[in-house]
């Protein structure tokens, strides 16, 4: 059965490295983001205040789409539209509160050496976040739908740079309440 309710706001049940229990998991994924890149950005939909106070508390700049309801692609486009002059997009997702923030630092380092698209990989898995260089803007910005930034890996399959990583934060995703009490 899938979360039910704002899992966005629902407290960690246990300290992570650099959270304690009871941050509420966006707030966690946010600040794990923000200890490791110079400017994050982060989308909510308009009715999401509470949430959004919080993420500008944790060091992100907050917009709002209200193209949201559409679906994680026109929340991407959102994002991405409103830093069109960056160099490059590291894309997390806020239901993953225990990636390192040395995991994203390594995928910003990535993208600033020269990295098409970059993904982490964990066991053989490929995981969150991955990152896309400024040559992707006018894709990202045109995303739709619920589908995200797949088809646009999938289409760049032999650009996609693997950084192995020993962090099963990048695999791990929050949407039951199962996931979020699983040690």
């Amino acid at each position: 059965m899938r979360f039910g309710g704002d899992k966005l706001l629902e407290p960690l049940p246990r300290a992570t490295d650099d959270c304690e229990a009871g941050t509420p998991i966006g707030v966690a994924a946010c600040r794990h983001l923000a200890a490791a890149v110079s400017a994050t950005l982060a989308v909510v939909r308009p009715s999401d205040a509470a949430l959004a106070t919080m993420l500008r508390n944790a060091g992100a700049r907050v917009v709002e789409c209200a193209r949201a309801e559409e679906g994680m692609g026109a929340s991407l486009a959102c994002g991405v539209q409103s830093a069109p002059d960056a160099d490059a997009w590291l894309i997390a997702l806020a239901d993953m509160p225990w990636i390192r923030p040395s995991t994203i630092r390594t995928l910003a380092a990535a993208l600033a050496g020269g990295a098409d698209i970059v993904a982490p990989s964990y066991d053989g898995e490929r995981g969150h976040p991955v990152g896309f260089a400024q040559r992707h803007y006018a894709a990202l910005s045109a995303l739709t739908g619920d589908e995200g930034a797949r088809a646009i890996v999938q289409v760049n399959q032999t650009t996609l740079r693997l950084e192995a990583t020993d962090d099963p934060g990048v695999v791990r995703d929050v949407d039951t309440r199962v996931q979020l009490l699983r040690p």
